[in-house]
Order: C-alpha cells, then structure tokens, then sequence
C-alpha cells in the first residue's frame, strides 16, 4: 500500500471516529433539578456537575449596553430587555430567587470546571451594527476570562455568525441555529457545525451524513423525549441539546 493510499484511509479513519460518540448539551444550563431556573448560574453548576460535554445560555446586550444571560426578550413585567436599563432587569428577581447574572458572571462560574464547554447563544437584535458590537463585546469577554478554549458559539442570526467567522480566533467553533441553510452552504460560510432542530432534522436526515464528510459538527434541539433522543443517538448526531440531559445519558450508556 503506497503512502497516499495509507494517508487516506488515516484520514478516514480519524474523520469517522471524531463524529462516533454522541455527547450531552445542558439546554439554557441544568435547570429542570433542585430550585433551579434556566440561564441561571445554579443551572450552569448543575451541569458541570452532570459532566456533561456543555452547558447552553443566551446572551442579550441591554438598552444601556450591558450583556445578560437571559433566553426571551420578555422578563416579568418587561416585554423587552434589549430596550431596557440594566438595572431594572437586575431588581427583578426569577421565581426561584436568583437574579439575571451578566455574561461576565456566568464565565466566571464557567471557569470553575475545566471540562464543561460553554456553549453562547448570541440572540438576534434589532440592526446588523448592534449585532456587530454585540459580537465583539461577547469575544472580548471570553478573551478577558481567558476561556476562548472552552466556549462554542451559536445563533439563529446569519449576520452573527459571519461576524463570529470574521472576529473570532482561528479554530472556534460556529454553528448555525435557524435551519434554512444546507450544509454545503454553512461550509461555505465558515462555519464549523450545524445546530438545527428535531424538526429539520428528521426532515433532512442526509444532512447528518453530508455534514460529517464535509467535516461539520451536527447538533441537534431542542430534544427532551426518549423516541427522539434514541433517533439522534442512532442516526449519530455528535451532539444532543436538552433539558432533560440526565435521561440522555441513561440512553447513551445503553
């Protein structure tokens, strides 16, 4: 066997074996135990305790320019935390006690385990600009904690994720959430990976396939029952974002 034939079949063999094992997302953190709440920093400990691969969160810039972790635009009594201050969101405590913790808080208790990757859910805002300097802001963040090594970034937003693919270090990993992209295109964008829901998914099962030979990373959300957990692992999805991560382990150690 020459040695170009041998490089190949190496080549194979490593591109295979990096997407084989399915591994768990915390959806918006742990949160479905305890007195938990999603995006919360008690959801974030919960997760790095499971050992799972990552713990998800969503990330808005407030009106006065402060980066929160939040999933909806609506907290209690605001319909939108992108058009409020900061300090009003923070003097609204969740149901379970715990206050809406800045971005900069969260990667602080997301250096406390070394393992658990942090995945970012930057949200879509209103212009291209804010999204560019939200962009920014979040790297710079990360940067600051030193914690580029441990977090992935995903949107529903093309425009944040060219920017991602723009300002981001070489080697980070970029997935697309909204679906209406094949793989060939993400590839051709610069992403690393696609994110997309059950939904598409199983609506395009050869996406799976073309990703993994175009070198694609597959995520799928958001999967909580035991019939669609079971059709991931066995299609071979590398990663599985849910809000039950704890029954997607009793499936994957099956």
């Amino acid at each position: 066997m020459n040695r170009l034939l041998i490089a190949a079949v190496i080549s194979i063999i490593v591109a295979s074996n990096s997407f084989a094992q399915t591994q768990v997302i915390a959806h918006r953190g742990f949160h479905s135990t305890g007195n938990s709440y999603n995006n919360t920093i008690s959801a974030l400990k919960n997760a790095q305790q499971l050992g799972i691969y990552g713990s998800e969160f969503d990330v808005h810039e407030t009106r006065d320019g402060s980066l929160i972790v939040i999933h909806g635009l609506r907290h209690l009594s605001i319909p939108n935390v992108q058009d409020e201050d900061f300090a009003t969101i923070r003097n609204l405590p969740l149901s379970n006690g715990e206050i809406v913790p800045t971005l900069d808080e969260y990667l602080e208790q997301g250096k406390q385990s070394a393992t658990t990757r942090l995945i970012i859910e930057i949200k879509s805002h209103s212009t291209a600009e804010q999204e560019t300097r939200v962009v920014k802001k979040v790297l710079a963040a990360v940067e600051k904690h030193e914690l580029s090594s441990l977090v992935e970034y995903i949107a529903f937003s093309k425009h944040v994720c060219n920017e991602l693919v723009k300002y981001s270090p070489e080697g980070t990993k970029i997935a697309y959430l909204s679906g209406d992209l094949t793989p060939e295109q993400c590839k051709e964008a610069g992403f690393t990976g696609i994110d997309y829901s059950i939904e598409v998914t199983k609506n395009n099962p050869q996406w799976i396939k073309q990703s993994h030979e175009l070198g694609l990373t597959v995520n799928v959300w958001t999967v909580n029952d035991t019939e669609n957990l079971q059709w991931c692992i066995d299609h071979g999805v590398d990663f599985i974002t849910t809000d039950n991560p704890t029954e997607a382990i009793l499936l994957l150690e099956k």
